[in-house]
């Protein structure tokens, strides 16, 4: 197994479609991003956590990078599924040409995209976000004015259940016999087991949730993970709070919605120091609301 090699000579759909790539707009911004970013480094810290493809055996697998690429796109773009990304991708010239994929080649299966989210630990993910977010500190950007914490529901790819059964299925898949298909060979694809129900705007929502911290002022998401759909949002301030210092810049405020204000959180900022803008966020930053083109630099899976 290696991986899949990337074809550098230009294709015919490129030759045809010269001109109106050349004044495409979304094609030049995503070759800004794709230049203020040394992806070597990026690719080479990827390859410590990700050793698919390494070996010898096996057919190739696509660079990790790439696949990475696709999880940012997903991100800085709000792409709800897995499935949708694999359509946007064939879909847009400006992804092709972000991911150096040809025009001409199909984008990576949907699967693909799950396995290797899968595959990738938090350390990892952790680490890929603060060497992106230190090389745009190293460019001058800093995150010191402040950040808006926010929340939003993400559907689950997997029918939904109720959460009897969910408890049911982890309980049994905590099992060596849980594992195994009914041939007993090893669970190639099992579904989310993570997910869970909650209600919002009177609607019930089966899936996961997102909380995610962003610099006010560039957009840049510092910090993000996931939870079951029924955790509360309040919680994860302080540890969005924390994970989003990757300098030695101070923050000066953390603004958030009606969701975050009680008295942990803002007890919480005022012993660290930092002004409190809970019940604020409207005024300055909302998460997931047609704000892609502000944060879309450097959001990471």
């Amino acid at each position: 197994m290696g991986y899949k090699k990337v074809d550098k000579t230009v294709s015919f759909a490129e030759l045809s479609l010269r001109s109106s790539i050349e004044n495409n707009r979304s094609v030049k911004m995503m070759e800004r991003i794709s230049k203020a970013v040394n992806w070597e480094n990026i690719e080479a810290l990827l390859k410590e956590y990700y050793h698919i493809g390494q070996s010898h055996e096996g057919a190739d697998a696509y660079s990790p990078l790439m696949l990475l690429k696709c999880m940012l796109l997903q991100k800085w773009f709000h792409i709800p599924s897995d499935p949708e990304l694999e359509n946007q991708i064939n879909d847009r010239i400006s992804f092709k040409k972000f991911l150096g994929l040809s025009l001409d080649k199909p984008s990576p299966d949907h699967s693909t995209f799950s396995r290797f989210r899968s595959r990738l630990s938090k350390e990892a993910m952790i680490q890929l976000n603060n060497e992106i977010l230190l090389q745009f500190a190293h460019k001058g950007l800093t995150i010191n004015q402040g950040i808006a914490i926010d929340a939003r529901l993400v559907k689950s790819a997997s029918r939904p259940m109720s959460n009897a059964d969910v408890r049911k299925l982890k309980e049994k898949r905590n099992t060596p016999e849980g594992n195994l298909d009914t041939n007993g060979n090893p669970l190639r694809f099992s579904r989310d087991r993570e997910s869970d129900w909650t209600i919002k705007n009177d609607t019930p929502h089966y899936g996961l949730k997102e909380h995610t911290s962003a610099d006010v002022q560039s957009g840049f998401v510092l910090a993000t993970t996931l939870t079951t759909a029924s955790e509360h949002d309040s919680k994860y301030l302080p540890y969005l709070t924390i994970a989003s210092c990757h300098t030695k810049d101070p923050i000066e405020t953390v603004y958030g919605d009606k969701g975050y204000y009680g008295h942990p959180n803002r007890a919480f900022l005022h012993m660290n120091g930092i002004k409190d803008g809970l019940r604020l966020v409207e005024a300055s930053l909302r998460l997931g609301e047609n704000h892609a083109e502000r944060y879309h630099h450097c959001q990471t899976y």
